[in-house]
């Protein structure tokens, strides 16, 4: 199921088969948050941070607010296991995904030219963001 939807959702960076799910589900410090609706968020924890694998949104379930609730279900799971900040990484073509992350208080921190390649063979930029999810 995860990665049927995330060959829905993604063609840049390419989808993730589902032995790669199992490979990262499989991994001690990885966790997936899910809810109501076609979505889920993938996160992987290290001590005082977390970064956003991959967030997920059917297609024809966009615009109703499920990435935004991926995202904080995804902060509330990394604040459970200890992190204080969370990063992550987007193509720079994703600006749903930007806008998301700007609006939810993350803030730039990089920038990885030419990281990732579209199915057209078209290189395109990664921006990096971070935010501090655990203020006390």
């Amino acid at each position: 199921m995860l990665a049927a939807l995330h060959a829905a959702s993604f063609d840049t960076p390419r989808p993730w088969s589902a032995t790669e799910f199992a490979g990262l589900l499989s991994m001690k410090d990885v966790f997936l948050t899910t809810g109501a609706g076609p979505s889920f968020a993938l996160g992987r924890y290290v001590p005082d941070e977390v970064e956003l694998l991959t967030i997920a949104v059917s297609p024809e379930a966009r615009g109703r607010g499920l990435g935004r609730a991926m995202l904080r279900r995804y902060e509330a799971e990394a604040q459970n296991r200890g992190a204080t900040q969370s990063f992550l990484e987007v193509a720079a073509n994703n600006i749903p995904a930007i806008s998301l992350y700007l609006s939810e208080g993350y803030s730039e921190s990089g920038h990885r030219k030419a990281y990732y390649t579209a199915p057209d063979g078209t290189k395109i930029d990664a921006r990096m963001f971070t935010k501090r999810i655990n203020q006390t």
